[in-house]
């Protein structure tokens, strides 16, 4: 039955294995040696008689026969040492030397003793295995590549955990929990996916990144605050668990919520973070700005009055921004227009907004997705990018989508490809999963289709884009 050794029990066992196979070893050698010894001994005695030993050969009738004189007196050898003449020409018979024989007997006897000697004393059987262990290390012994030396350094956590690969979600109702990367494989395109988590039904997956166990995730929340933990701090739950509130490892006020969720992975490629607020504030800043280890939180964005941070993108400085507002107004400029401040600022303008009026959506340009809108009537459209003019920071912007009383406003707006899912949520806890593709591609000023119908005195409460997780 296996069984699991320590360092001395793994020793231990090789040098009875090698004991062993010693033994064994010379057992065998000495055998042989005992026997070649007894050949060599019967022919030194056949060289003192060679001529009577030819003549019984020569005058048997077969082999037999001359065995068996060379068995009975007056010869008296053995049944070895007489098979091993007969099987000798007359030639080599006849020139057999005895100077040679001696030698090789005198060598044979040695041997013998050594071995005998070897199997006799435990000792010095041990001692035969010791110089061949010498041998083997003077032939295939190299210098020692690594070095044993003393650690002064504290060991942390993150030396005891694997850096595994992990899917990390958030709700919006505050879920969060990490989930081992292998729970999911890819499927062919088509299939249905997974469960990938059991959610309240009036919930649904508001965040989702891949990460490591041993990366730092920055946390903002809707009050300005930033908050840094180590990917290996969240639970690591089944893929169908619904996860840990997040306010038992963030310490969140009572009216703050996780408005996203930053990979700090993301250093490298994208070196800034953008922030947009409510009220319409963008602000750029170095993505180092917040490499800090204060589990308590800090400020990252300067929030004036009660204005509320809405969206935080890493970027890389140099692309196109698009901001949505509640009544439909979306502007497109270039992210060169908001010059990098520092952590504790509130930034610039980046869309002007009437007194009614506030942000819900700010996202990255992306050519190969069109501009998804939802209302909360249960509305929406797709529009291609290009209908959006690039303007300046700080306008109005353009009508995104005509809205009526009918249609209501906007409460999501995306960068969706035809490839995604849509998620939506009433105020009545119905949701609706539609393909993306299935929404209408319409122009700026269209009013959009009928994506959720829904009951009266109801509305869209939520939506968000469903990120493919097969198994």
């Amino acid at each position: 039955m296996p069984k699991v050794l320590n360092l001395s029990e793994i020793l231990s066992a090789y040098v009875r294995h090698q004991v062993d196979v010693v033994t064994r070893r010379s057992q065998y050698r000495l055998n042989k040696a005992q026997a070649r010894l007894h050949i060599v001994e019967g022919l030194l005695k056949a060289i003192d008689i060679l001529d009577d030993v030819i003549t019984l050969i020569r005058a048997s009738d077969d082999r037999a026969a001359a065995r068996a004189g060379l068995c009975s007196e007056p010869f008296s050898f053995s049944e070895e040492q007489a098979n091993h003449i007969l099987d000798m020409t007359l030639g080599r018979l006849t020139r057999l030397g005895r100077t040679e024989l001696q030698e090789e007997a005198q060598k044979l006897a040695l041997t013998i003793a050594e071995l005998q000697a070897i199997l006799g004393d435990p000792i010095l059987l041990r001692r035969v295995i010791s110089e061949e262990l010498s041998k083997v290390k003077e032939k295939f012994g190299q210098p020692r590549r690594s070095k044993i030396i003393l650690d002064s350094g504290d060991m942390s956590v993150e030396d005891l955990i694997d850096d595994q690969e992990v899917v990390v979600t958030l709700t919006q109702a505050g879920y969060v929990k990490a989930v081992d990367a292998n729970s999911f494989k890819i499927q062919n395109r088509g299939g249905r996916g997974i469960q990938g988590t059991k959610l309240k039904q009036e919930d649904l997956v508001s965040q989702l990144l891949f990460t490591t166990t041993h990366s730092y995730l920055l946390f903002f929340s809707n009050k300005g605050k930033v908050y840094r933990i180590r990917a290996h701090e969240i639970p690591i739950k089944e893929r169908q668990a619904r996860g840990t509130p997040i306010v038992n490892l963030l310490p969140l006020e009572s009216d703050e919520t996780i408005q996203a969720i930053v990979d700090t992975k993301d250093f490298s490629s994208k070196p800034y973070l953008l922030f947009a607020t409510k009220f319409g504030q963008i602000k750029k800043t170095a993505f180092a700005e917040y490499d800090k280890s204060r589990r308590e939180g800090f400020i990252a964005i300067t929030l004036k009055d009660s204005d509320e941070l809405v969206r935080v993108l890493p970027t890389t400085g140099s692309s196109d921004i698009f901001c949505v507002s509640a009544k439909g107004m979306a502007i497109r400029f270039d992210e060169s227009d908001v010059r990098p401040i520092g952590r504790s600022g509130s930034g610039v303008r980046g869309m002007k907004l009437k007194n009614d009026d506030y942000l819900v959506s700010c996202d990255i340009a992306d050519e190969n997705m069109d501009l998804l809108m939802i209302t909360d009537m249960g509305f929406g459209k797709r529009t291609k990018l290009d209908k959006f003019t690039k303007q300046t920071r700080g306008g109005m912007g353009v009508k995104g989508i005509k809205l009526t009383a009918t249609r209501g406003k906007v409460v999501a707006a995306f960068m969706a490809g035809i490839n995604h899912e849509l998620l939506m949520i009433s105020s009545g806890g119905v949701t609706i999963k539609m393909q993306v593709r299935d929404i209408n591609a319409q122009g700026r000023v269209a009013t959009g289709v009928k994506v959720m119908n829904l009951d009266s005195e109801q509305s869209v409460a939520a939506a968000e884009l469903v990120e493919h997780l097969n198994q």
